[in-house]
Protein backbone atom coordinates (compact mmCIF):
# COMPACT_ATOMS: atom_id res chain seq x y z
CA UNK A 1 0.00 0.00 0.00
CA UNK A 2 1.39 3.31 -1.38
CA UNK A 3 2.37 6.23 1.19
CA UNK A 4 1.52 9.44 0.48
CA UNK A 5 4.69 10.40 -1.05
CA UNK A 6 4.18 6.78 -3.90
CA UNK A 7 2.80 6.34 -6.78
CA UNK A 8 -1.32 4.64 -7.01
CA UNK A 9 0.27 1.80 -9.22
CA UNK A 10 -2.79 -0.96 -10.30
CA UNK A 11 -2.87 -3.87 -12.72
CA UNK A 12 -5.41 -3.49 -15.50
CA UNK A 13 -7.55 -7.18 -15.24
CA UNK A 14 -8.36 -7.57 -18.93
CA UNK A 15 -4.87 -6.76 -20.05
CA UNK A 16 -2.38 -7.58 -17.17
CA UNK A 17 -0.91 -4.15 -17.54
CA UNK A 18 0.98 -1.92 -14.83
CA UNK A 19 -0.79 1.19 -14.86
CA UNK A 20 -0.68 4.61 -12.47
CA UNK A 21 -3.83 5.74 -11.17
CA UNK A 22 -4.77 9.30 -11.48
CA UNK A 23 -6.06 10.86 -8.49
CA UNK A 24 -8.91 12.95 -8.87
CA UNK A 25 -8.26 15.68 -6.34
CA UNK A 26 -5.07 14.03 -5.31
CA UNK A 27 -3.46 16.80 -4.30
CA UNK A 28 -5.69 17.68 -1.87
CA UNK A 29 -5.87 14.00 -0.48
CA UNK A 30 -1.57 14.10 -0.10
CA UNK A 31 -2.12 17.55 1.94
CA UNK A 32 -5.21 16.49 4.64
CA UNK A 33 -3.50 12.72 5.57
CA UNK A 34 -0.21 13.34 4.64
CA UNK A 35 0.88 16.29 6.80
CA UNK A 36 -0.01 17.55 10.77
CA UNK A 37 -2.66 19.94 9.63
CA UNK A 38 -4.33 18.45 7.38
CA UNK A 39 -4.69 15.52 9.40
CA UNK A 40 -6.28 18.19 12.29
CA UNK A 41 -8.75 19.33 8.87
CA UNK A 42 -9.54 15.83 7.67
CA UNK A 43 -11.22 15.09 11.08
CA UNK A 44 -13.82 17.85 10.45
CA UNK A 45 -14.04 17.27 6.59
CA UNK A 46 -15.05 13.70 7.72
CA UNK A 47 -17.90 15.17 9.42
CA UNK A 48 -21.18 13.76 7.55
CA UNK A 49 -22.75 17.18 6.97
CA UNK A 50 -19.42 18.42 4.82
CA UNK A 51 -20.33 15.60 2.53
CA UNK A 52 -24.19 16.23 2.17
CA UNK A 53 -23.42 19.75 1.63
CA UNK A 54 -20.54 18.80 -1.40
CA UNK A 55 -23.67 16.24 -2.71
CA UNK A 56 -26.19 18.84 -2.77
CA UNK A 57 -23.25 21.09 -4.70
CA UNK A 58 -23.44 18.22 -7.51
CA UNK A 59 -27.01 18.02 -7.60
CA UNK A 60 -27.23 21.76 -8.68
CA UNK A 61 -27.78 22.76 -12.49
CA UNK A 62 -24.84 24.80 -12.75
CA UNK A 63 -22.23 21.67 -11.68
CA UNK A 64 -23.31 20.22 -15.36
CA UNK A 65 -20.24 22.69 -17.05
CA UNK A 66 -17.72 19.93 -14.91
CA UNK A 67 -18.79 17.56 -16.83
CA UNK A 68 -17.06 17.71 -20.19
CA UNK A 69 -13.49 18.58 -18.61
CA UNK A 70 -14.47 15.35 -16.36
CA UNK A 71 -14.74 12.72 -19.12
CA UNK A 72 -11.78 14.50 -21.18
CA UNK A 73 -9.16 14.84 -18.07
CA UNK A 74 -9.83 11.03 -17.01
CA UNK A 75 -10.39 9.39 -20.77
CA UNK A 76 -13.98 8.31 -20.07
CA UNK A 77 -15.63 6.23 -22.67
CA UNK A 78 -18.90 7.32 -22.93
CA UNK A 79 -20.25 5.08 -25.26
CA UNK A 80 -20.51 2.37 -22.49
CA UNK A 81 -23.25 4.34 -20.39
CA UNK A 82 -26.36 5.72 -21.06
CA UNK A 83 -27.54 9.55 -20.90
CA UNK A 84 -30.22 10.61 -17.94
CA UNK A 85 -33.76 9.15 -18.50
CA UNK A 86 -35.67 11.99 -20.49
CA UNK A 87 -32.77 13.94 -21.18
CA UNK A 88 -32.54 15.82 -24.71
CA UNK A 89 -30.01 15.05 -26.93
CA UNK A 90 -27.79 18.00 -26.35
CA UNK A 91 -27.81 17.97 -22.59
CA UNK A 92 -27.68 14.01 -21.37
CA UNK A 93 -26.93 15.02 -17.93
CA UNK A 94 -28.88 17.55 -15.63
CA UNK A 95 -26.37 17.98 -13.27
CA UNK A 96 -22.93 16.07 -12.03
CA UNK A 97 -24.13 13.75 -9.93
CA UNK A 98 -26.80 12.67 -12.60
CA UNK A 99 -23.53 12.49 -14.71
CA UNK A 100 -21.84 10.77 -11.86
CA UNK A 101 -24.66 7.91 -11.36
CA UNK A 102 -25.07 7.29 -15.00
CA UNK A 103 -26.39 4.01 -16.09
CA UNK A 104 -23.97 1.17 -17.87
CA UNK A 105 -25.21 0.02 -21.71
CA UNK A 106 -25.97 -3.49 -20.42
CA UNK A 107 -23.95 -4.88 -23.33
CA UNK A 108 -20.98 -2.81 -22.54
CA UNK A 109 -21.04 -5.06 -18.88
CA UNK A 110 -21.91 -8.81 -19.55
CA UNK A 111 -21.90 -11.24 -16.14
CA UNK A 112 -19.95 -14.20 -15.23
CA UNK A 113 -22.16 -17.09 -15.14
CA UNK A 114 -22.32 -20.15 -13.79
CA UNK A 115 -20.35 -21.54 -11.12
CA UNK A 116 -17.48 -18.26 -12.07
CA UNK A 117 -17.64 -15.27 -9.40
CA UNK A 118 -18.78 -12.08 -10.96
CA UNK A 119 -17.44 -8.90 -10.22
CA UNK A 120 -20.39 -6.27 -8.94
CA UNK A 121 -18.80 -3.27 -9.71
CA UNK A 122 -16.35 -1.29 -11.61
CA UNK A 123 -13.32 -0.99 -9.68
CA UNK A 124 -10.21 -2.17 -7.91
CA UNK A 125 -9.96 -5.16 -6.10
CA UNK A 126 -7.72 -6.84 -2.99
CA UNK A 127 -8.81 -10.54 -3.04
CA UNK A 128 -8.02 -12.80 0.06
CA UNK A 129 -8.22 -16.90 0.82
CA UNK A 130 -10.00 -15.42 4.21
CA UNK A 131 -10.78 -11.60 4.96
CA UNK A 132 -11.34 -11.86 8.86
CA UNK A 133 -9.60 -10.45 12.30
CA UNK A 134 -6.92 -12.77 11.16
CA UNK A 135 -5.58 -11.55 8.20
CA UNK A 136 -3.60 -8.25 7.67
CA UNK A 137 -4.35 -6.37 4.62
CA UNK A 138 -2.09 -4.25 3.32
CA UNK A 139 -2.30 -1.00 5.25
CA UNK A 140 0.95 -0.88 7.13
CA UNK A 141 -0.12 -4.59 8.17
CA UNK A 142 -3.03 -3.75 9.92
CA UNK A 143 -4.86 -6.30 11.07
CA UNK A 144 -8.45 -6.54 9.25
CA UNK A 145 -11.51 -6.42 11.43
CA UNK A 146 -14.32 -8.14 10.05
CA UNK A 147 -16.53 -8.02 13.36
CA UNK A 148 -15.91 -4.16 13.63
CA UNK A 149 -16.74 -3.95 9.85
CA UNK A 150 -20.11 -5.21 10.13
CA UNK A 151 -21.04 -4.23 13.84
CA UNK A 152 -22.82 -7.24 14.35
CA UNK A 153 -21.71 -10.43 16.43
CA UNK A 154 -24.71 -12.40 15.43
CA UNK A 155 -23.17 -12.52 12.00
CA UNK A 156 -19.37 -12.75 11.96
CA UNK A 157 -19.53 -16.19 12.86
CA UNK A 158 -20.94 -17.35 9.79
CA UNK A 159 -18.07 -15.76 7.46
CA UNK A 160 -15.12 -16.88 10.18
CA UNK A 161 -11.99 -18.10 7.79
CA UNK A 162 -14.15 -17.17 4.73
CA UNK A 163 -13.30 -15.79 1.54
CA UNK A 164 -13.41 -11.80 0.73
CA UNK A 165 -12.26 -8.79 -1.18
CA UNK A 166 -12.35 -5.22 -1.15
CA UNK A 167 -13.40 -3.08 -4.10
CA UNK A 168 -12.40 0.47 -4.26
CA UNK A 169 -14.04 2.74 -6.61
CA UNK A 170 -12.90 5.53 -7.72
CA UNK A 171 -15.00 9.40 -8.66
CA UNK A 172 -13.90 8.03 -12.24
CA UNK A 173 -15.44 4.89 -12.47
CA UNK A 174 -19.23 3.57 -12.50
CA UNK A 175 -20.51 3.89 -9.26
CA UNK A 176 -23.33 1.68 -9.32
CA UNK A 177 -23.48 -1.66 -7.71
CA UNK A 178 -24.74 -5.31 -8.35
CA UNK A 179 -26.16 -8.48 -7.13
CA UNK A 180 -23.26 -10.99 -7.89
CA UNK A 181 -26.07 -13.96 -7.94
CA UNK A 182 -29.54 -14.70 -7.65
CA UNK A 183 -30.83 -15.35 -4.25
CA UNK A 184 -32.46 -13.18 -1.48
CA UNK A 185 -31.70 -11.13 1.31
CA UNK A 186 -31.40 -12.02 4.64
CA UNK A 187 -30.87 -9.28 6.56
CA UNK A 188 -29.28 -5.64 5.99
CA UNK A 189 -28.61 -2.62 8.17
CA UNK A 190 -27.56 0.89 8.61
CA UNK A 191 -24.20 2.19 10.66
CA UNK A 192 -23.42 5.44 10.70
CA UNK A 193 -20.04 6.75 10.75
CA UNK A 194 -17.45 9.03 9.60
CA UNK A 195 -16.74 9.88 5.98
CA UNK A 196 -12.97 9.81 5.86
CA UNK A 197 -11.09 8.94 2.02
CA UNK A 198 -11.17 5.65 1.13
CA UNK A 199 -7.69 6.29 -1.41
CA UNK A 200 -4.77 4.50 -0.80
CA UNK A 201 -2.75 7.40 0.51
CA UNK A 202 -5.56 8.10 3.35
CA UNK A 203 -5.26 4.54 4.22
CA UNK A 204 -1.93 4.49 4.64
CA UNK A 205 -2.04 7.03 7.24
CA UNK A 206 -5.13 6.06 8.84
CA UNK A 207 -5.53 2.26 9.32
CA UNK A 208 -9.23 2.57 10.72
CA UNK A 209 -10.84 3.91 8.08
CA UNK A 210 -13.14 0.96 6.95
CA UNK A 211 -14.39 0.44 10.73
CA UNK A 212 -15.46 3.89 11.69
CA UNK A 213 -16.96 5.12 8.36
CA UNK A 214 -20.56 4.94 7.71
CA UNK A 215 -21.76 1.50 6.15
CA UNK A 216 -24.33 -0.03 4.71
CA UNK A 217 -24.76 -4.16 5.27
CA UNK A 218 -26.43 -6.60 3.50
CA UNK A 219 -26.52 -9.86 4.03
CA UNK A 220 -27.65 -12.41 1.13
CA UNK A 221 -28.08 -15.84 0.26
CA UNK A 222 -26.99 -16.66 -3.14
CA UNK A 223 -27.92 -19.89 -5.25
CA UNK A 224 -23.92 -20.70 -6.25
CA UNK A 225 -21.98 -19.20 -3.27
CA UNK A 226 -23.19 -19.44 0.14
CA UNK A 227 -24.14 -16.63 2.29
CA UNK A 228 -22.41 -13.44 1.58
CA UNK A 229 -22.27 -10.25 3.72
CA UNK A 230 -22.51 -7.03 1.18
CA UNK A 231 -20.91 -3.86 2.77
CA UNK A 232 -20.82 -0.66 1.12
CA UNK A 233 -18.62 1.85 2.76
CA UNK A 234 -19.21 5.46 2.28
CA UNK A 235 -16.46 8.25 1.87
CA UNK A 236 -15.53 11.77 1.80
CA UNK A 237 -18.09 13.69 -0.11
CA UNK A 238 -20.23 10.51 -0.77
CA UNK A 239 -23.92 12.89 -0.95
CA UNK A 240 -25.28 9.17 -0.28
CA UNK A 241 -25.32 5.65 -0.43
CA UNK A 242 -28.84 4.74 -1.92
CA UNK A 243 -30.54 1.40 -2.07
CA UNK A 244 -32.34 1.23 -5.59
CA UNK A 245 -33.27 -2.62 -5.39
CA UNK A 246 -36.46 -2.87 -4.16
CA UNK A 247 -38.03 -6.24 -2.30
CA UNK A 248 -36.12 -9.52 -1.05
CA UNK A 249 -35.13 -11.57 -4.11
CA UNK A 250 -32.84 -10.42 -6.43
CA UNK A 251 -31.11 -12.47 -9.65
CA UNK A 252 -27.56 -11.66 -11.07
CA UNK A 253 -26.73 -8.71 -12.30
CA UNK A 254 -29.62 -6.48 -10.77
CA UNK A 255 -28.65 -3.25 -9.90
CA UNK A 256 -28.34 -3.03 -5.75
CA UNK A 257 -27.98 0.73 -5.24
CA UNK A 258 -25.67 3.16 -6.16
CA UNK A 259 -23.06 5.78 -4.53
CA UNK A 260 -23.67 9.41 -5.01
CA UNK A 261 -20.36 11.96 -5.91
CA UNK A 262 -17.49 10.41 -4.35
CA UNK A 263 -14.80 7.05 -4.34
CA UNK A 264 -16.22 4.74 -2.43
CA UNK A 265 -15.78 0.91 -1.16
CA UNK A 266 -17.70 -2.05 -1.50
CA UNK A 267 -16.29 -5.36 0.81
CA UNK A 268 -17.81 -8.41 0.51
CA UNK A 269 -16.95 -11.54 2.94
CA UNK A 270 -17.99 -15.44 2.23
CA UNK A 271 -18.44 -18.93 3.91
CA UNK A 272 -15.31 -20.72 4.22
CA UNK A 273 -15.28 -23.61 1.57
CA UNK A 274 -17.76 -21.83 -0.52
CA UNK A 275 -15.49 -19.73 -3.02
CA UNK A 276 -12.44 -18.17 -3.41
CA UNK A 277 -11.15 -15.39 -5.09
CA UNK A 278 -8.83 -15.80 -8.24
CA UNK A 279 -5.15 -17.02 -7.07
CA UNK A 280 -3.95 -14.30 -9.82
CA UNK A 281 -5.75 -11.71 -7.71
CA UNK A 282 -4.62 -12.81 -4.28
CA UNK A 283 -0.89 -13.16 -5.61
CA UNK A 284 -1.34 -9.56 -6.36
CA UNK A 285 -2.50 -8.25 -3.36
CA UNK A 286 -0.17 -9.73 -1.28
CA UNK A 287 2.06 -7.71 -3.57
CA UNK A 288 0.43 -4.72 -2.26
CA UNK A 289 -0.93 -4.33 -5.83
CA UNK A 290 -4.82 -3.71 -6.87
CA UNK A 291 -6.31 -5.26 -9.78
CA UNK A 292 -8.45 -3.36 -11.62
CA UNK A 293 -12.43 -5.35 -12.40
CA UNK A 294 -15.09 -4.27 -15.06
CA UNK A 295 -18.67 -4.66 -13.55
CA UNK A 296 -19.69 -8.43 -14.58
CA UNK A 297 -15.68 -9.85 -14.95
CA UNK A 298 -15.26 -13.59 -13.43
CA UNK A 299 -13.50 -12.56 -9.75
CA UNK A 300 -13.57 -15.94 -8.48
CA UNK A 301 -14.91 -19.43 -8.45
CA UNK A 302 -17.47 -20.94 -6.49
CA UNK A 303 -16.72 -24.41 -4.61
CA UNK A 304 -17.25 -26.66 -7.48
CA UNK A 305 -14.76 -24.98 -9.62
CA UNK A 306 -12.40 -25.49 -7.33
CA UNK A 307 -12.77 -29.14 -6.31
Amino acid sequence: MPDSSSPIQFIDGETGALCEEQVYGGAWIRWMYGTRIGRLISALVALPPFSRIYGWLQDRPSSVRRIAPFVDQFDIRMADFLPEEEARKDAPYSSFNAFFTRRVVPDARPFAQGDAFPAPCDARYFGYAALDDTVRIPVKGTHFKASALLGDGDWTAAFEHGPGFIARLCPVDYHRFHFPDDGEILARWRIPGVLHSVNPWALAEREDIFMVNEREVTILQTAHFGRLAYVEVGATCVGRIVQTHAGSAFRRGDEKGMFLFGGSTVIVLGEAGRWQVDPEIRARTGQGLETYLKLGARLGNGVSSLE
